[in-house]
């Protein structure tokens, strides 16, 4: 028989409902509890007024903040040349891993040793290397310049872990497709073109959303080779007014940018998860 559509809810359903809501509550409870607690207890600590005046310090905060912001401008503008190179250049690379052709297989080799290299050297020394070392061969303007050369840094670096997340969504698509694919008469370029990387990039969003949201973080590296962006631009507060509030503010400018696009990348995770089942 059919459950009576009119009828009111079943005991598990209210059950489940209670549960929910006792969740909630504990849930609820616990968080005010805590932020109570750190509200409380941390001005209590001894050192906590030189902390306040030297991180929280409003004035100070107020008076930079302009600056951080317009200093900020320079990340978005390194961020927003890399990203699509970025994403180029490591579809690139796992294609040629991932290429099974004979002929190229010194491609293979290729991909392989990059993605070992730049994943495998630690970012901050690929921006001294490549930031110091390729302007120190006496090139003449522009091309002495620590933007082009430290987004080339976070371009090789970057570009590695992209590769492997392509060739991961690469690789989730069934062999059965290519099969079937060239079982009608499409070549092997077409197969990937046409059947496979619309399949395998659309696998991989929410992990390169995540490399983006690291990328954007990390642009504040190439500070140590020149560019005055908000790292910089932070540090030279620090030094003028002795006071670490600027950092803190620099960090409320990241926060502000990468928060909803951390939301957004745990709602695409999310919604892929659902499709899935």
């Amino acid at each position: 028989m059919t459950r009576n559509r009119t009828a009111g809810p079943t005991r598990r359903e209210l059950f489940e409902a209670q549960q929910r809501w006792r969740s909630i509550r504990i849930a609820a409870t616990s968080t005010v509890l805590v932020v109570v607690a750190l509200i409380v207890l941390v001005p209590l600590a001894p050192g906590w007024a030189k902390v306040q005046q030297s991180f929280f310090n409003g004035e100070v905060l107020v008076k930079s903040f302009p600056k951080l912001l317009e200093a900020f401008k320079i990340n978005v503008m390194i961020f927003a040349w890399s990203a699509p190179a970025i994403a180029v250049l490591g579809l690139l690379i796992a294609l040629a891993r991932d290429t099974k052709s004979p002929a190229l297989f010194p491609l293979r080799i290729f991909g392989a040793a990059f993605t070992d290299i730049f994943r495998g050297v630690p970012v901050i020394l690929t921006v001294y290397l490549i930031g110091f070392g390729i302007p120190g061969l006496g090139l003449t303007r522009p091309w002495n310049s620590p933007y082009i050369w430290g987004s080339l840094a976070l371009i090789l670096t970057y570009s590695a872990y992209v590769a492997e997340i392509f060739r991961s969504g690469i690789d989730s698509v069934h062999h059965s497709q290519r099969a079937a694919a060239l079982s009608l008469g499409l070549t092997e370029g077409q197969v990937m073109r046409d059947v496979v990387l619309p399949q395998a990039v659309r696998n991989v969003v929410p992990s390169q959303m995540n490399m983006l949201i690291a990328l954007q973080k990390d642009v504040s590296l190439l500070s140590f080779i020149g560019p005055v962006e908000i790292f910089r631009q932070a540090g030279v507060f620090k030094s003028l007014l002795a006071n670490f509030t600027p950092y803190v503010g620099a960090a409320i400018i990241f926060l502000i940018v990468t928060i909803p696009a951390t939301r957004y990348a745990d709602h695409l995770m999310a919604r892929q998860m659902r499709e899935r089942r």
